[in-house]
Order: structure tokens, then sequence, then C-alpha cells
């Protein structure tokens, strides 16, 4: 178990925050398509979409992603728990939101970019994330930010969401 960073409070601010800069950024809330990448992403982007609703009375379409065989490392690590991928609304020439917990190295956003290509052709794809760590291995950079927490190699960033792990917070170990 880490040390708490982010109450639930502040996990609540932020989402808010990001929920506010995704309608500035995109002029409200039309076209727009939330892409929760599994496993805290999903609940992450259904938060999202349940504040814009509240902000502006429209429902958001929501989607999910697993991007587990899309990875360059996929030969390296066999993964075990895969998620369904339920994309059920039109992306073409939507301004898709990526939303993940953690950015790290960038490559799991890429793998996510690939993927939703063979789901159709947004007109943007844009990028959330909870928390960015740094030390990105690929030229990634995120558009919407809960709170940039620089950490070593060796530290690990854990998220806490209430739907999982029944509390929401940010933990560093």
């Amino acid at each position: 178990m880490g040390k708490l960073i982010l109450d639930s409070n502040d996990f609540s601010r932020m989402l808010k925050r990001i929920s506010h800069e995704i309608l500035e950024k995109n002029s409200g809330p039309q076209k727009l398509v939330l892409i929760g990448m599994h496993t805290r992403g999903v609940p992450i982007a259904k938060r999202i979409a349940k504040y814009i609703e509240e902000f502006e009375g429209l429902n958001i379409p929501i989607a999910q992603l697993d991007v587990s065989f899309y990875r360059d490392d996929i030969d390296k690590k066999i993964k075990t728990d895969i998620n369904p991928t339920i994309i059920e609304t039109n992306i073409n020439d939507c301004n898709v939101i990526l939303v993940d917990d953690v950015l790290y190295t960038g490559r799991s956003i890429r793998a996510a970019m690939g993927a939703l290509m063979d789901y159709g052709r947004p007109s943007r794809i844009q990028l959330s994330v909870l928390i960015d760590r740094g030390h990105r291995e690929l030229p990634i950079s995120p558009d919407y930010i809960g709170k940039n927490i620089p950490t070593s190699h060796d530290e690990k960033i854990r998220v806490l969401i209430s739907e999982i792990d029944g509390s929401d917070g940010v933990e560093i170990e």
C-alpha cells in the first residue's frame, strides 16, 4: 500500500475541471464521444460524461477500449485479463476523447489510437488523463490533465476508483 497523495475531494475536483475543459476546447458537447481505456479509464470516462450531462443537459456517448492486442510489447507479456472493447456509436467525424488513469511512456495511448482506426475515422482524437507522471518514450501529450506528478522510474502511481477499489484517490508507491 502506498502513500495517499490525492483524496476523493481532489479526485472529484480534477474530474469536474477536466469536464469543463473538454467542453471549452470542443465548443460544447456536440459530436463528443468519450472512450475509456480499460480498466480505470472506463469509470473515469463515465464520470466525466455524467458531469458534462449535469453541466449541459446532454448525454455523451461512452465506449470502452482494451488495447491489449494492439500493444507493441504483446510478445513480451501474456495478458490474461482481457476486457471487452465496446464501441456501439459511430465515431466517424466525431471528437473522440480517449480517457485513461495514468500516462507514463505513451505506449498504451499509441496502441489505443491504432485500435480506434479499426472502428472509424474521428475528426479529432484528444487525450484526457487523471495523472501524468512523465517519462514518455513516444511523442504523446495529453490535452487534459488532472495532475502532473513527476516520478522516478522506480515509483508507481496507483489510481483508486470507488467502482473498482471501494474509494477514490491516488497513491504513490
